[in-house]
């Protein structure tokens, strides 16, 4: 037994005469004449060593093996049809997969809605959330688990080795316990706050950040009072409402909730009357992905995300 084809043409010739039961009338579908049609069919059996058609002059039908062939052949043949259209649609970034990290604070910002839209409007690219703190993004990027991530840093401290698009910046709040002395001023003094026990995100999640904050009480004259360290917002939030301490959290987490927690956007250095708030830490949100290694489906997320931020 030879090697059975793997030309399309002898496929399409084997299903034109499956469908006509005809080898005149398959020719004519076919553009061809008889003769060549017939030679074709009967080279494909040799090849297989089977019998595809009995043949008599009065009729042609199907053999077992034919009639098992036919829906196979037809599969075989749509979807090498398909092929040209699926190659342009990946060039193009209509399909593929996008395997796209986050920390969790993005999660009260716009991605819930960047996921949906995006979803919609390129139901071919699968698009795969994974939750991870920036350090993790990190040692994924390194392993090639993921294609890209959404990061918090301070401004001007993104993470080296990557290209990246800043999709937003926000200032930290202060994170109270309700019940805090604190709590009700009307005017937090800074010195005051600086003084109480903090709640902070270990240094390795976010090097930057968390050097943003230390910053703040070194530049006045204190030493931050780490009670506890937390990975998730969410935790550090639910600290502060224990009484663990103050947090300074992204401005975004104010949309978490939390009863008997409280947040303040403005700290004061004096009591006197029309005195400036302090400059408080700002964080940056970035879309990073490694330095030429953006994909079709990458490179459109990237560019939907550019045109919503």
């Amino acid at each position: 037994m030879n090697e059975p084809p793997i030309d399309l043409r002898v496929w399409r010739q084997f299903l034109a005469v499956a469908d006509e039961l005809h080898f005149g009338r398959a020719a004519s579908r076919l553009h061809m004449t008889q003769p060549p049609l017939t030679q074709a069919i009967a080279q494909l059996e040799r090849s297989l060593d089977v019998a595809l058609f009995e043949r008599s002059s009065r009729h042609v039908a199907l053999t077992p093996a034919g009639e098992a062939l036919v829906p196979q052949v037809r599969e075989l043949l749509a979807q090498a049809a398909a092929l040209p259209g699926i190659a342009r649609a990946a060039a193009a970034g209509e399909v593929g997969r996008v395997r796209l990290a986050f920390v969790s604070t993005i999660g009260f910002t716009r991605l819930p809605l960047w996921v949906r839209d995006f979803v919609a409007g390129t139901p071919g690219v699968a698009l795969e959330l994974v939750e991870a703190t920036s350090d993790v993004q990190m040692e994924a990027f390194e392993r090639g688990q993921i294609d890209a991530g959404l990061m918090l840093h301070a401004p001007g401290h993104a993470p080296a080795g990557l290209e990246r698009l800043a999709v937003g910046r926000e200032a930290m709040v202060l994170a109270l316990p309700q019940q805090h002395a604190l709590a009700g001023a009307d005017r937090l003094m800074l010195d005051e706050v600086l003084e109480q026990p903090l709640v902070i995100f270990p240094r390795r999640i976010m090097p930057s950040l968390h050097d943003a904050v230390t910053d703040l009480y070194r530049r006045h004259g204190h030493v931050p009072r780490i009670a506890q360290q937390a990975i998730q917002m969410q935790t550090i939030v639910n600290l502060v409402w224990g009484g663990i301490g103050l947090a300074w959290v992204p401005a975004s987490v104010m949309q978490f909730c939390r009863p008997g927690v409280v947040y303040r956007e403005a700290v004061f250095a004096s009591a006197r009357a029309g005195s400036k708030p302090v400059a408080l830490p700002v964080c940056e949100t970035s879309l990073a992905w490694p330095a030429g290694a953006m994909s079709p489906a990458l490179a459109r997320f990237v560019g939907f995300v550019r045109e919503q931020r």
